[in-house]
Order: C-alpha cells, then structure tokens, then sequence
C-alpha cells in the first residue's frame, strides 16, 4: 500500500560536498545510515517511506539557524522532526533533504507561574512540561493523545480531548521562537496576554507544518489545576443518539473539559487492548472540570439531556486511577483498532464541521463504512464536531488502500459541504493535499503559495507539502 503524489515526488540533488560539510560541523550528530533515515521518513499515515538523504540532530536554536542557511544556500530540502507521531505524511522527504530531529531540544527554559506561561524548546513534550509543571498548582491543557513534542504541536495545530474547553493550540502558543528558512533567528511576540502590533507572525506560523519557518521554542499559556475533576461513561443504543446529546449539552453551554465518542468497534478494540469491561455500544466519555458544587451542577445537566436521548445512567470514575486508565485507553484507541486487524495498516482521517451537523456528518459516514470491505472505527473529539476514522487495510491489497481513499474523499467533501473543514486536527501533510482547493478556492490558495514564496524562496522547507503543486509551488532554484 503506498499512497503517493507524483508530481511531488522528485528528490533534488545534493550538492558534492554537502554533506561532508554537514559532517564536520556536527560529527556524530549528523547520520546517512539506512535505518536512521528510514526511521525519519516515515510517521502514522499509509505512505510508504520516503526517507532523507541525512538526519542531523540538533540541541539549540543556533545549530538549527546554521543548517537552515547551509540548505537554503544550496537549495537543499530540510524538513523538521519531533517525535514521529503525524497522521498525514507531515515529516516524508518527498524530495530528499535533511531531516532535523529537534527531540534534543528538550529543555523547559522558564516557567513565569504568576504569568500562567511557560517557555520551552521545540522537543519538550507535553507530558515533560506537566511533569515539571505539578507543584505550581498549574497544567498545560493540550491532548492530541500521543506524547507529543510542543514544537510539532504548534507547527501542526494541535488539540485533542481538551480542545472543548481550552482551546488549541492556536489559542494557547502566546509566541515562538522561529529559524527562518535563511538562518534568521526571531520572536513573533512577547508574552503580553494581548498586542495590536503589526502582523501576527505567531498564528501565521502555528499550523504551517514547517513549511513557513523552523519553530525552535513556544510560549504556551498555562491553567490551575481544577479543584474537582469528574469522569463519567454513558452508553446509547446507536451512534446517532450519542452524537445528538453532545450536541444539546454543547448548545446549553455546559462547559464539559471534555465529551469523546468511541463507536461499537473501538470500545470492542478498546476492551481487548486495554484489558477493560465497557458495554460494547456506542458511547460518551466525559470529563467535568471545576468547583465540587460547579461539576456537580454540569453532571447533573448532561446526565439528564442523555437520557433523554436514550442514554443510560451514567458509569463514574471519580478516582484518579480510574480516571487515568480510563483516558490512557481512550488514547489508545488507535492502537486497539490495529489489533482488529493484525498486520493490517491503517488510513487515518479526520474532518470537522460545525456542532450542528455532527450527527448528520457521522451517520452518513458510519452508514458508507458498513458497506466497506475493511473494518473500521470511529472515535471523536465531538465536543467540538471533529471526529477519526480509522480505516484497517490489507498492506498487500492496492483496491482495498483505493476503496479506502475514495471513501475518505466523500468524507471529505461531505464535511466541507456542511462548512466544515478537511482536518480539524490532523494537519493537512500530503493527505490532506488533494482537497485544499475544495476548501479555499484558488484565490485562496493561490495567496498561500505566495506567503509560502515570501518565507521560503527556494521552496526548501517541507517541500511539497500543504498547497498542491503548480506554477505557483514550482521549486524556484
């Protein structure tokens, strides 16, 4: 199974001597062994490999300024790495280059806890930072589920489980340190809660998926810690039902910290992976967040608009252990539906649409997938009308990968008829690729290619990735 572009596909020479330059500036932090490249060609998504003609391991925002300009002088692709764990083939040397691990960079550089932020390197995780983190009394609230480097989030526009209630990541970076695709080192802000200064360079960044500039630190915005934390389980009778009642608590306003969906099938994967008892039906996980009064009041609510909708009585997990087993499993997920499947590969999609058209969107996709000839599952953020299809193929069966594409289209087409978008969370790669257009129309993209022209002349940074190929993206050595 390998999904590919072929117009992007096309690596560029090395120039002689490149890499033996690479070499002596970096010794045996700079690698071209088959493994180590292999390794950092690929992530989560069906694509096959594509590996870079080097990997090179930087530890500060210096050395990632000084290989920027050696590239950009020689016209050499160069593509950011975190921790490999993207869906869409973010981080796949479509043209060959260097691809710059930043999980060495992983220092936290200040916590300003009066100020509710915390300044890290590009390689911290977000994990590393609550751990650092606990004693103040603070959390950082962004969950894309898998340990994640800030860096990566931020360059992906990253959420998760939390997103209903704290945002993502495009609300929580106040700023970022950025390498740009020549070697100059910026700031795209202070850490002043607000400015009305000038462009802001920092939402133009967050989401460029390495394609605009080389994030080296972030600023992120931080939170207390909720004095009272609930998690509850309801179970529907069919996915409609479940999806109808986010809805209701969504338009009451009940502010839930988090409502995520598993279908039938990823709570039997979930069972099996996670050695758990979850009836096996559709159902919501949810999570309260407050004063023990305040999550009370919001339990109360969303208990009685799900059995209104059929739901059953709730299945709480007040303690901290449950609750951790809990979410591990729901974060899981993923991994529990490959076990359905042993061998398989997965195709990964997510779309988003508004609140109001979740259900719709999710029962005419759930309804095409039951005519597939692969298993599937589908899991969601529905708090905030973003929801995952895992597709489980046969690596070895090119129809079943083309069967799965053709449903991800109509998917795709479906969310963007009800003004939704292609990916709520997932980043656009080269997955996602295909269907800019459809989203944004020409003009739009047509603006992209030239910001992406402006930042990035010799088309260097994450080559082929985000806006389709055209006059408008043609290498411009």
């Amino acid at each position: 199974m390998n999904a590919t572009h072929p117009a992007h596909i096309q690596r560029r020479a090395i120039p002689a001597g490149f890499i033996e330059a690479l070499r002596e500036r970096f010794g045996d932090r700079l690698s071209t062994a088959a493994a180590v490249r292999e390794h950092h060609g690929r992530d989560e998504s069906p694509y096959a490999a594509m590996p870079p003609d080097a990997v090179v391991y930087a530890t500060s925002t210096e050395e990632v300024a000084w290989v920027a300009a050696h590239c950009h002088r020689h016209h050499v692709p160069l593509i950011p790495y975190g921790v490999g764990s993207s869906l869409e083939g973010h981080l796949l040397a479509v043209q060959g280059g260097v691809s710059l691990d930043l999980s060495g960079m992983n220092h936290i550089v200040a916590v300003h806890a009066e100020d509710f932020t915390a300044t890290v390197q590009a390689g911290v995780t977000r994990k590393q930072l609550n751990d650092h983190i606990r004693d103040t009394g603070l959390f950082f609230p962004i969950d894309p589920g898998a340990d994640a480097s800030l860096g990566g989030m931020a360059a992906t526009r990253a959420s998760g489980t939390n997103a209903v209630r704290y945002g993502t990541m495009r609300e929580n970076v106040v700023s970022l340190k950025v390498v740009t695709a020549d070697g100059r080192i910026i700031d795209t802000a202070g850490r002043a809660r607000k400015s009305s200064a000038g462009y802001d360079l920092t939402r133009v960044f967050v989401g460029s998926e390495g394609t605009l500039g080389i994030i080296t630190e972030v600023t992120v915005r931080l939170y207390p810690q909720p004095e009272a934390i609930s998690a509850a389980i309801c179970n529907f009778p069919d996915l409609r039902s479940a999806v109808q009642s986010v809805i209701e608590v969504i338009q009451m306003g009940v502010p839930v910290a988090r409502v995520e969906f598993m279908d039938t099938a990823a709570v039997r994967a979930t069972n099996a992976y996670s050695k758990l008892t979850l009836k096996e039906s559709p159902l919501l996980l949810f999570e309260f967040h407050g004063s023990p009064s305040g999550v009370r009041e919001q339990a109360e609510t969303v208990q009685e608009i799900a059995r209104a909708n059929g739901g059953e009585d709730f299945a709480w997990a007040e303690h901290p252990e449950d609750r951790n087993r809990l979410w591990t499993a729901r974060h899981n997920a993923y991994f529990a539906g490959l076990q359905l499947r042993p061998g398989c590969r997965s195709s990964t999609t997510d779309v988003c649409v508004p609140i109001s058209r979740l259900a719709e969107c999710v029962t005419e996709t759930a309804a095409e997938l039951d005519q597939a000839s692969f298993p599937y599952t589908i899991v969601g953020h529905v708090g905030d009308g973003n929801f995952h299809v895992l597709m489980l193929l046969d690596p070895d069966n090119p129809a079943e990968f083309a069967e799965s594409e053709a449903l991800n289209r109509r998917l795709v087409e479906r969310a963007i008829r009800m003004q939704g978008t292609c990916t709520g969370e997932h980043g656009v790669g080269l997955h996602k690729m295909p269907f800019m257009e459809m989203e944004f129309g020409r003009d739009a993209l047509d603006l992209m290619a030239a910001l992406k022209r402006a930042f990035d002349p010799h088309n260097i940074l994450n080559p082929g990735k985000i806006i389709p190929s055209g006059p408008a993206t043609e290498h411009a050595a």
